[in-house]
């Protein structure tokens, strides 16, 4: 039975006065074609050789006619291609299939192999053609999103745990400080309770799982001020951005310096901007922010390319449309958008992914539908030799006689709190979720002076609660605790100007001290 494909030359040439005008025809396609296009004859012999066969595998055609297709073969695929190139023979049929093949130097290219005979007048085989694609780029993207589908695992992960996570280390380190200031300094307790308060921070590390794929580029290093890049582009990104949407940058003074390509940088702050500025099509508010972090040895085992010590975090900030949890765990993916087609090429956050890790640093985001998108970026701070150390002196814990509403839905956390808050001479009412705090205000008679309540909780959060209080107590302020950078807690909804904010994991101190400063502005103010 003869084979069913035949010679596209009869076909052809009806469209040209002659043959010899349908073979140039032919001819210019196959050396203007993007794949490789290779002909041998029944022997397997190297007949024709088109451009871009010579840019693939690195032979020319005078290097490479007259010799056997089987050199591009590895040796353990030889034998699969002798019985392909026998079956086409023949008269068979074989689809296009996937292999490697060897360049002029040795290195193995992956192709994707589209073989057919070319039939004569009389239906004989007279030659093999075949088309070889270039499989590099495709295999280099699989590799890509497969690490960034084991980002999407760990990092699903870590968001669903973040929040319990940071109450329970909020629990350990709060009752490790309450330990130690009732043990005298030197006590060999006082030490131990301090490494394990320690420990507790560190593991705050595990809910930033991050797994990078690497990009390689050609960087140019020197010494930055993130604020200096920020404050040079800040014309042009006010220019980008339009006039609907209210700018601001928050940029800590005294910054410490990175170690980064100025020009890298600077994509990556313009891209996660314009990234910020396409989420809110109507108008918004995008922040950018500065300061200095630490990052433990936790955090760098579980960021592949990362660090631990002091960095640098640069924040991009937006309340536009948010993503969901589908579309949060694959924006670094390459070629990945959601905009619509012409709109974006969807590397953007693919080439900040990069960049950042590359240089030694690593990049987060935060992100809520309808509410908001946050993006942090971490990079490590220059070392510098011979200075001291500045050591923080702890500020003591502020006392008060106020009446406080304290809302958490984390028992452990709640009592915790509540008993460091009678302990400075607060009376302390205390709710599980906003519903019970509602109950315990219309039921209170006497003066509620603060409302300290979490964002993010069971029902409705934190916003929705201080709205209802502020309704039936509008004398009463308000502290909000999160695990989030204030910020950050744009997706929330709740950063309208100035609020009174305490990050989690926190210290009996630092709790003490923010429920004073929020009283202080009250009276104050």
């Amino acid at each position: 039975m003869k084979p069913e494909t035949t010679s596209p030359l009869p076909a052809v040439a009806g469209r040209f006065r002659t043959v010899a005008d349908a073979q140039a025809h032919l001819a210019a396609i196959v050396e203007s074609s993007n794949d490789a296009i290779v002909s041998t004859d029944t022997n397997w012999v190297v007949e024709s050789w088109n451009p871009a066969a010579e840019r693939l595998f690195a032979y020319s055609a005078d290097e490479i006619i007259g010799r056997s297709i089987l050199v591009l073969v590895p040796e353990n695929e030889q034998a699969n291609s002798i019985r392909v190139l026998e079956t086409i023979r023949a008269g068979g049929r074989v689809a296009p299939y996937e292999g490697i093949r060897l360049g002029k130097n040795g290195d193995p290219v992956p192709v994707l192999v589209t073989p057919w005979p070319v039939l004569g007048a009389n239906g004989e085989f007279i030659s093999l053609a075949a088309i070889y694609a270039d499989l590099t780029e495709r295999r280099r993207l699989e590799g890509q999103l497969r690490q960034a589908a084991r980002m999407e695992a760990v990092g699903r992960l870590a968001g669903g745990i973040a929040h319990d996570f940071n109450n329970l280390l909020t629990v350990i380190a709060g009752y490790g400080s309450l330990i130690c200031d009732t043990l005298p300094v030197g006590d060999p307790v006082r030490e131990l309770v301090g490494e394990m308060t320690t420990a507790g921070e560190r593991a705050a590390a595990l809910t930033r799982q991050l797994l990078a794929f690497s990009r390689k580029q050609v960087l140019a290093p020197t010494i930055l001020d993130l604020n200096v890049v920020i404050a040079d582009l800040e014309s042009l990104l006010r220019r980008l951005i339009g006039a609907d949407i209210d700018f601001a940058a928050r940029l800590q003074p005294d910054l410490e310096l990175v170690r980064a390509d100025p020009s890298q940088i600077e994509q990556v702050v313009m891209n996660l901007v314009v990234n910020a500025r396409d989420a809110m099509p109507t108008g918004g508010k995008l922040t950018i922010e500065t300061r200095d972090v630490e990052l433990d040895e936790h955090y760098a085992a579980s960021h592949i390319g990362s660090h631990a010590g002091p960095h640098v975090l640069l924040a991009v900030t937006d309340n536009g449309v948010g993503m969901n949890a589908e579309v949060r765990a694959k924006v670094f993916e390459p070629f990945f958008t959601t905009k619509s087609p012409g709109k974006g090429t969807g590397l953007g956050l693919a080439t900040v992914f990069g960049i950042v890790q590359q240089s030694n640093g690593s990049v987060e985001v935060y992100s809520e539908p309808g509410v908001g998108t946050c993006f942090k970026v971490y990079l490590p701070r220059c070392e510098e030799t011979g200075f001291a150390v500045r050591v923080e002196t702890p500020r003591v814990a502020a006392r008060g006689t106020e009446t406080i509403l304290f809302v958490e839905d984390d028992e452990s956390v709640r009592t915790l709190s509540a008993f460091v808050l009678r302990e400075a001479g607060y009376t302390v009412l205390d709710a599980a979720n906003g519903d019970e705090a509602v109950q315990v205000a219309n039921e209170y008679r006497e003066t509620i002076h603060l409302l300290a309540t979490d964002v993010v909780m069971p029902g409705f959060g934190g916003r929705d609660l201080a709205s209802l209080l502020h309704a039936m107590r509008p004398d009463i302020r308000v502290l909000y605790m999160s695990g989030y950078t204030d910020d950050a807690i744009v997706r929330h909804g709740i950063l309208q100007g100035e609020v009174n904010f305490l990050q989690k994991p926190y210290t009996p101190t630092s709790l003490a001290r923010a429920v004073r400063d929020a009283l202080d502005a009250i009276i104050t103010g």
